[in-house]
């Protein structure tokens, strides 16, 4: 390895991406983004509804687009706003996605939270968003809960890309991933192009942000490493089956897993504890702007994660010794980060709303 790249290139040269979890309108007017591309290596980026509520709020660069609509719900507002940014992301890292020939290069955006519990819903709506972005390198993301999972199959089926979102522990992701590949499976068996894109996001510092008061601290922040750990295993032996090497065999892609919420939570622990100990082949990291920037600073790539899991079976089993039951909590974690981003939903509805009165008031007087 050069040691003399920065360590986010050393990263990209030994096969994991890094993504950036932010989007606002003035990053790509002010050059922030290509920056990011261009320096730090980053090759793709997501979005939630929390990231436009801040970026909506915190700035004006919307109020006329906002304002100009002068019809339709505030949700279909937000989304026009909301694909006018990720179209010009998307031409952005246009030229990665056409190098890698459509591995890399990636945007996403987020269907509409309150649909988690609505497969039929969450079909309707991510068809509809994929239609109207009209981008070859933009994901809709896609919640992989119960509901979520049946949804993933059919939009896979149906040939739109999908990032499965929420996902927190091996089990949870299997489920995302058996989906894809259901999706693949079906687009084969009917003469389809199996190449439709897909990564799966395992929420990471979440675990030890839940956990955090109730361990000792020889255990502090490593909960969340062992879940990736047994969930990177389970990417690997899914890779070298031989039902999905039939399927790759046909023409079609892994499912990328994803490592998402790596920025550190705990104001003691590195601000790089995630992004060094999640580093991995063939996976990408998604990172807010002050983690992806600390990397950069004085980050360091060192071991690689072990293809089987390592020593996760045995960090997991510490954890229970000392009260986690990890399987609840995935899934506490998993209804909960549906909730949140519910109310970040309702926040940035009620801002798209007092967005459009202002500037009218301010457009009448």
């Amino acid at each position: 390895m050069n040691t003399s790249l920065k360590p986010t290139q050393q990263l990209n040269d030994m096969g994991q991406r890094l993504w950036l979890d932010n989007l606002t309108r003035g990053m790509l007017q002010d050059g922030t983004l290509a920056h990011y591309i261009r320096d730090f290596s980053v090759t793709g980026l997501t979005s939630n509804p929390t990231i436009f509520d801040k970026a909506i709020k915190d700035s004006d660069l919307y109020d006329k687009a906002i304002a100009s609509a002068a019809s339709g719900s505030d949700e279909d507002i937000f989304f026009d706003v909301a694909l006018d940014d990720l179209r010009a992301a998307a031409q952005l890292f246009k030229p990665i996605h056409d190098r890698t020939a459509g591995i890399d290069g990636w945007v996403s955006l987020e269907v509409s939270p309150g649909l988690a519990a609505d497969s039929a819903g969450t079909v309707r709506q991510a068809m509809s968003l994929h239609r109207r972005a009209d981008r070859p390198n933009l994901y809709i993301k896609v919640p992989g809960t119960p509901e979520g999972v049946v949804a993933i199959e059919e939009l896979i089926f149906s040939g739109v890309h999908v990032n499965v979102t929420l996902l927190f522990s091996a089990a949870q992701y299997a489920a995302a991933a058996g989906a894809y590949e259901r999706g693949i499976a079906r687009r084969v068996a009917a003469g389809l192009d199996p190449h439709v894109s897909s990564v799966a996001s395992l929420f990471v510092s979440r675990w030890d942000k839940a956990v955090a008061d109730k361990l000792p601290s020889d255990l502090r922040n490593r909960l969340g490493i062992a879940v990736a750990k047994l969930t990177y295993k389970s990417y690997r032996d899914r890779l070298a089956d031989p039902s999905w090497q039939r399927l790759q065999d046909a023409g079609a892609r892994p499912q990328r897993l994803l490592w998402a919420s790596t920025g550190s939570k705990d104001p003691n622990a590195p601000d790089v504890l995630y992004v060094e100990a999640l580093a991995a082949p063939d996976t990408i990291n998604t990172m807010p702007d002050e983690t992806l920037r600390a990397f950069a600073d004085h980050g360091k790539v060192t071991a690689m994660l072990p293809a089987d899991g390592g020593d996760a079976g045995d960090e997991l089993a510490r954890f229970a010794a000392a009260g986690i039951d990890v399987d609840a909590l995935a899934a506490r974690l998993q209804r909960e980060g549906a909730d949140s981003f519910v109310k970040s939903w309702t926040d940035l509805m009620q801002q798209v709303a007092s967005k459009r009165q202002v500037v009218r008031a301010k457009n009448a007087a």
